[in-house]
Formats: structure tokens, sequence, C-alpha cells
């Protein structure tokens, strides 16, 4: 048993928690970096900025296709170290890593041809369209890199390392700072880059992180000198699954986004303004989730499914926690918050629609939880499917508001995803308590 996994017995409150925070800082490091980007290519101009927007979405939204390496690793390393096989951990690790190195090669080759066409796609025409072929170019480099990373840093919280990611994804930061500063505008004996040196400098850092978590990876968990095929086999059934998934959660919010959008200037700008506040608060809450994900896989792979059970329990109660918390956060906040984020104009539209944001955020807290608890027993197929339904009662909402056009569109595009998060919570919380028979947690399985 883990020295974590043994704490947890004795400390389950405690033990999450001080795996929870190492998570949570090390997920508010990855928006810092485009921060940062955006920060030292604004004083380029407005073409540069701009190309700096293109590229960054382009790929960001391709490497999120791969998270499933990062997710499915840490979930099935937990699993063979909790029953105590430490050597099909080791070849878990070494399949994941290669496919992490092959998928990176070719997302890389297949890509290059199409930059410019997706670069148009995204609106960039003249000087823009240059700038973000070039930057996105330099950035596929680091392309390996970002899907070893995902390997690794699933492997290490795996371990119930949750310390590692933190301290590497810093030092990532703070290199590519540094090589920022040098590249963009040429310090020293660094030539000026521009753009492409922005795109540069996030490459050469995301190869350090790349580096340092696989000397990590080897030191706590070691590599094999044979890859089993039927690893290689589980993570891309897991890919599958979370693909599918994952395009499902795009289709409802690109939906939500048009219809805000199509309702005006104000509208959209107000929707932009409570999706991006959302999606940071989702930081606290996938922290949890994390957290909560290694321990079930161990307790799970050890077969202490009373244990498991118990961290799906704790999980939970931190997690509604956390968005009761949220919820009070953004209703006392919420005048500083429109002033910093939304023109006055729309701050009419803005404050209905910040009200049902806010409401939603406990039952938003659940459904985080319960995906990192189906994460943790492996359940990826009930997931998709779950999402399948409850994006498709969401979008419906959506198709209604098209059609029926009521006086506040935006306050129904919050109503639909008010009605997508009470969906995905229903399920995942069902699955657990009382649990379908075909839940892992259920409650016969324990007998």
């Amino acid at each position: 048993m883990t020295a974590t996994a043994e704490h947890y017995r004795a400390a389950p409150n405690t033990t999450l928690l001080r795996m929870s925070i190492p998570v949570l800082i090390s997920l508010i490091a990855e928006p810092l970096t485009g921060l940062a980007d955006t920060a030292f290519v604004a004083r380029l101009g407005a073409d540069a900025l701009a190309s700096l927007g293109i590229g960054t979405m382009v790929l960001t939204s391709t490497f999120w296709i791969f998270n499933f390496l990062g997710v499915g690793t840490q979930t099935e390393l937990a699993r063979h170290l909790g029953s105590g096989k430490a050597g099909n951990a080791s070849a878990l690790c070494t399949a994941s890593i290669a496919l992490a190195v092959t998928l990176g090669i070719l997302s890389m080759l297949i890509a290059w041809p199409f930059l410019e066409t997706a670069a148009q796609a995204m609106g960039g025409k003249g000087d823009m369209l240059v700038l973000a072929v070039e930057y996105m170019q330099a950035r596929l480099f680091g392309a390996p890199a970002v899907l070893i990373t995902f390997s690794c840093f699933g492997a290490l919280r795996g371990v119930q390392d949750m310390k590692a990611p933190l301290l590497i994804a810093a030092m990532v930061n703070a290199l590519n700072i540094l090589l920022d500063w040098l590249l963009i505008f040429g310090i020293g004996p660094f030539p000026a880059l521009g753009v492409q040196g922005a795109a540069l400098a996030t490459s050469a850092s995301q190869w350090g992180g790349a580096i340092w978590s696989l000397a990590l990876v080897h030191k706590h968990i070691g590599f094999s000198r044979t890859i089993h095929t039927d690893d290689v086999r589980r993570l891309i059934s897991i890919g599958g699954d979370m693909f599918a998934r994952t395009g499902m959660v795009l289709v409802f919010l690109l939906l939500a986004t048009r219809v805000a959008t199509e309702a005006g200037a104000d509208s959209g700008a107000a929707h932009q303004a409570i999706r991006q506040f959302f999606f940071f608060t989702a930081l606290f809450l996938d922290a949890f989730a994390i957290s909560g994900q290694s321990l079930i896989g161990f307790f799970m792979g050890s077969d202490d499914r009373p244990t498991a059970r118990n961290v799906a329990k704790t999980v939970c109660i931190w997690s509604l926690g956390t968005g009761c918390l949220l919820l009070v956060a953004m209703l006392v906040l919420k005048q500083q918050i429109a002033w910093l984020l939304i023109p006055q104009e729309s701050y009419a539209i803005f404050s209905a629609a910040w009200l049902i944001a806010a409401l939603i955020q406990p039952v938003n807290a659940l459904s985080f939880a319960t995906d990192g608890i189906h994460w943790g027993t492996g359940d990826f197929r009930f997931l998709r499917n779950a999402m399948f339904a409850s994006a498709t009662a969401g979008a419906a909402i959506l198709g209604a508001t098209t059609l029926l056009e009521p006086a506040t569109p935006l306050v129904w595009v919050w109503i639909a995803t008010g009605v997508w998060t009470t969906a995905r919570t229903a399920f995942g919380v069902f699955r657990v308590w009382p649990g379908s028979k075909k839940s892992p947690l259920h409650i016969n399985a324990i007998q």
C-alpha cells in the first residue's frame, strides 16, 4: 500500500486535501503560461496578438484530444499498484509513453500541411495569417513533449505523487517566461523572433518539462523493456470513449455560444465573461476529482470497494462544499466581476444569467466529483453515454430557445447549461448511490 493510501484510512479528509491543493495549483499554472505569452506578444501589435489567439486555439483543441493519455494512465496504473502488480504498472507506463511519442510525431506530421487552412478557417488573413502559421509550425515541435507530459503526469498522479506535477508545471512556466523575454524581443545574443519566438519558447519549455517528467517516472515506477499490446489497446479504448464524450461537450458549448452570440453583441459579451469564469471555477472542482480518481483506482485494484466508496463520499462532500462557497463568492463579487469583465452596456443582460450560473455551482461541483469517481473505477463507457444523454437534453433547450426567440435568450442559455449539468450529476450520483448493478461500486459487488 502506498503511504498516501495508508494515510487516507486514518485521516480521509486531511489526505484528500493534501492531495488536492498541489493539483489545484498545477492546474492554475497552465493558463498562466497563456497569459504570459499574451502579455509579451501584445507589445508586438494587433496582428501578432490575433495570430497568437488563432494558433493557441487550434493547437490547444488538437492537444486536448490526447488528454486520455493522462486520465487512462492514472486510473490503470493506480489499479495495478493497488493489486500489488508493480511490474504491470511499469509496463503500462512504458506503453503509455511510447503511445504518446508515436501520436505526438504523427500529429505533428499530419497537421503540418493543414496549418494554413486551419488558420484561414479561424479568420486569419494577411500578416495575421502568416504569423499564425509560423507560430503553429514552431509549436508543433513541442507536440511529442506535450503528450509525453500528459502520460507522465497521469503516471505520477497514479502513484499519488501530486507535488511532482506541480513542480514541473512551475518550472515550465518560469522557463517559458524567461525564454519569451529573450526570444520575442531579442535580448543580448538572442535574435528578435516575435511571435515565432513565443512559440519556440513554449516548445522548449515543454520539452524541459517532458524530460523532467520522464526522469521522475523512471525514479518512481521504472520502465519496462517490453510493451504489452493489451495496455495499448486499453488506452486506445479509453481514448475512444473520452473522445466521444469530449465531442459532445464541445458540441453543447459551441451551440450555447452560438445562441448567445446570435442574440446580439451584448449577449455574446456577457456570455463570454460568464463562461470564462465558469471554466475558472472548474479548476477548483477538478482538483478533488483528480485526487479521488487516484485513490479510488488504488482501492479498486486492491479489491477494497468499501474504502473506494468512502473515497467517493469524501470527494463528493468536499466538492459540494466548495461548490457552495463558489456560489456565495459569485453572488458577493458580482459587481466587481461585471466591472472587470464586461462593458457597461452588457450589464443588464449579464446580471440574470450570472445568477443562474452561480446557482448551478453546487450541482456542477458534484458533476466534477462523480467524473473523478468514475474515472477511478474505469467506468469510461458510462461517462460517455451519460454525457451523450445530458448534452442532448441541454441542446434541446438551446434549440427551443432559437425557435421560440424568448425576450432573454442568454438566461435560457444558462438554464440549458443548468439542465445539462444537473443531468450529468444525476447520472453520476445514482451510479454510486444507490448504484446500478453494472456499476463497479455497486453495493452488491462488496459482498
